[in-house]
């Protein structure tokens, strides 16, 4: 299946490389590029027929985040991966809290971006490595830890990937780390949620963290 592709990035020269990285994959087709959100959710207006949204941050007219809050209310069903060079933690917390699914760094490999995009798709939330360490250092700031563990019958096998996704890694690394396949992965990450009763990756992982489950 083809996955549609747009991009917000005021910097022509950063485009063409997100682009040129995007279509070394057969499944991902960019279809449109805007130069700030304003232009983007003008675009969205006119056509929304998209999967995934890379978004920069720092943009004339309207930013990133401003934008992302605004597509996440107006079309849920897009996925918005946010694409800059900015790892600061004022930013990753505001584009968690704008909506965004995952958060990369410009200079990822074009392999990583496709599969952060097949994540994202699959109900992840990817990130960068730099990103995930300094997002979870701020679920530690904010956490509430409570005095007795919770059980939430967890098997060592889900324990074991539960402390992968902490690490933000993304399936395939996992199942790499693990010698298990990705649909293993998968299928485990799905109990998991369930019996957090969390519905993705943050959610999963700032559980785990209060409750000294990793």
């Amino acid at each position: 299946m083809t996955l549609n592709i747009a991009i917000a990035e005021d910097n022509y020269r950063l485009a063409r490389t997100l682009i040129e990285k995007l279509e070394l994959a057969e499944n991902l087709q960019v279809k449109w590029h805007e130069p700030n959100g304003k232009a983007l959710l003008d675009h969205l207006e006119e056509d929304h027929n998209l999967d995934v949204i890379l978004m920069d941050i720092n943009m004339p007219e309207m930013d990133g985040i401003q934008a992302t809050e605004i597509v996440r209310k107006r079309f849920p069903q897009i996925k918005v991966i946010m694409s800059t060079v900015f790892d600061e933690e004022d930013y990753i917390l505001k584009a968690i809290m704008a909506g965004a699914n995952g958060y990369l760094l410009k200079d990822e490999r074009p392999l990583k971006l496709h599969l952060a995009i097949e994540e994202v798709m699959e109900g992840g939330a990817p990130m960068s490595a730099a990103v995930a360490h300094k997002a979870l250092r701020l679920i530690r700031l904010g956490a509430d830890m409570p005095e007795e563990k919770v059980d939430y019958n967890l098997t060592k096998r889900e324990t074991e990937i539960l402390e992968h996704l902490a690490a933000g890694r993304n399936y395939q690394e996992i199942a790499e780390n693990l010698f298990i396949s990705p649909s293993t992965v998968r299928k485990h990450i799905e109990n998991i949620y369930q019996k957090l009763q969390v519905h993705n990756k943050v959610e999963a992982v700032q559980l785990a963290l209060r409750n000294r489950l990793v």
